[in-house]
């Protein structure tokens, strides 16, 4: 295996995980309305496992990001 294709690899796994970190972040909801909780409240600040899927979902696309430029750049 040559290192384009590790990468391609490790673009494509990315590229999961940050669909699956978007849908956690349901608008409104947060992730204890996916099961079962929630209240109608507004809550400006993120707490818990919001604040986690959100940090970790920028850095899932800055890793992304700096991806594809690996791969353009080879």
């Amino acid at each position: 295996m040559d290192i384009t294709s590790i990468l391609s690899i490790a673009q494509l796994v990315i590229a999961v995980l940050l669909i699956i970190l978007v849908l956690l972040q349901e608008r409104g909801g947060g992730v204890g309305a996916a099961f079962g909780g929630g209240d109608s409240g507004f809550q400006t600040q993120r707490r818990g496992m919001e604040k986690w899927t959100y940090s970790a979902t920028i850095a899932g696309l800055i890793l992304f990001a700096a991806l594809s430029l690996a791969l353009l750049l080879l």
